[in-house]
Order: C-alpha cells, then sequence, then structure tokens
C-alpha cells in the first residue's frame, strides 16, 4: 500500500493513516463515541443474557416445582389405593364380625363353656386386629340420627324418645379413620307430639 491510499478507521472511517483526532490528542486506542457505542452494545448483549437467564431460572424453577407436584400427587395417589385396597379387604371383614355378634347373641342354652370362650377369643381378636387398623364402632342407639353415619331402615312412631333419636341399631356401623365405611342401620324415633 502507498503512503496516499486510506486505511478505514475503528469508527469505518477512512484515515490517510494518521490516527484520530481523539487518538492524535490521547495517544490511545478508539475515540470515546466508539467506546461508549461498544459500551452500550455490551450493556445490550448483558442484558439480553440476563433476561435469557432469567427465564432459564423461571423454567427451572417451574419444573422443580412441578416435579415436586407429581411425587406428592403419586404419593396421595398411593396412599389413597392402599387406603381403597385395605377398606375393601376391611368391608368384608366386618361381615365376619357381624356373624360373630349374631353368633353369640344366639348361644344355645347347652353351649360348652370352653368352646364359647374359644369363640369369644376369636371375636375380640378380630376387633381388636380391626382397631389397630383404625376401625371404629359408630355410635348409634341414643343418638340424635345423622344420615352421614347412620340409615334408616325403620321410623318407629312413639312418644317415648325425642324425635329422629335412634332408639335401636340393627347393624353395627364402622369407620375407617375418619370415613365412614358403612352406616349403622338403625331404627328411628318419630314422635307425632313434636311434629
Amino acid at each position: 500500500m502507498s503512503g496516499r491510499e486510506r486505511e478505514p478507521r475503528d469508527d469505518g472511517h477512512p484515515t490517510n493513516g494518521a490516527p484520530a483526532p481523539d487518538e492524535a490528542r490521547h495517544g490511545r486506542g478508539p475515540s470515546r463515541g466508539a467506546l461508549i457505542a461498544k459500551l452500550e452494545d455490551l450493556d445490550r448483549e448483558l442484558e439480553e443474557a440476563r433476561a435469557a437467564a432469567d427465564e432459564q431460572l423461571r423454567t427451572a424453577q417451574r419444573a422443580t416445582a412441578d416435579l415436586a407436584n407429581y411425587r406428592r400427587r403419586v404419593e396421595e395417589d398411593r396412599g389413597a389405593s392402599m387406603g381403597f385396597a385395605n377398606a375393601l379387604l376391611i368391608g368384608k371383614l366386618l361381615a365376619v364380625l357381624d356373624d360373630f355378634d349374631r353368633a353369640l347373641d344366639h348361644v344355645p342354652p347347652d353351649a360348652h363353656e370352653g368352646w364359647l370362650d374359644g369363640i369369644r377369643l376369636v371375636e375380640r381378636k378380630l376387633r381388636s386386629l380391626l382397631e389397630a387398623e383404625g376401625v371404629t364402632q359408630i355410635e348409634a342407639a341414643g343418638q340424635p340420627f345423622d344420615p352421614n353415619l347412620h340409615e334408616a331402615v325403620v321410623h318407629e312412631e312413639t312418644t317415648e324418645f325425642p324425635d329422629n333419636q335412634v332408639i335401636g341399631e340393627l347393624q353395627r356401623g364402622y369407620r375407617l379413620h375418619d370415613r365412614v365405611l358403612r352406616p349403622s342401620l338403625v331404627r328411628v324415633a318419630n314422635n307425632p307430639k313434636e311434629h
């Protein structure tokens, strides 16, 4: 290149090889305007990188929360499935307990006492096993009728009991923890004086 040809400057303006006025004055690199433009570009790139990083962080946080929620739902579903399976099995065992109750309510007078003690022992073991699993009997007789706990099989007209009081239990009801497994089948007073 001859001395007459011009080389482009950093800011895009042709030069004759002599430093730009700012460069000549300070004896340094690019002009102040070029540095400001470069700084603005870098600031813009930094903001874009921060925005992208923030979005990736939010995406990661959402994914982490979604995973935690999924795990919680799976555990709840597993617990509900096990509870449902337990409830089905316990419901079947309640029928056996009902048979024991009926048998013990109608013991023949000539029954051998040792045999009867054995039957009572088996019934107590079954009841204890169910109680250990969270099964409790629903109180019925003498209680106000509650359709959530009791199923009225018979309404008896009587003045001896308050209206809508359970006056007899035909079949015991049970709960598994707070959930009703089977409502009590009951007789309910229908007091005409209170109508």
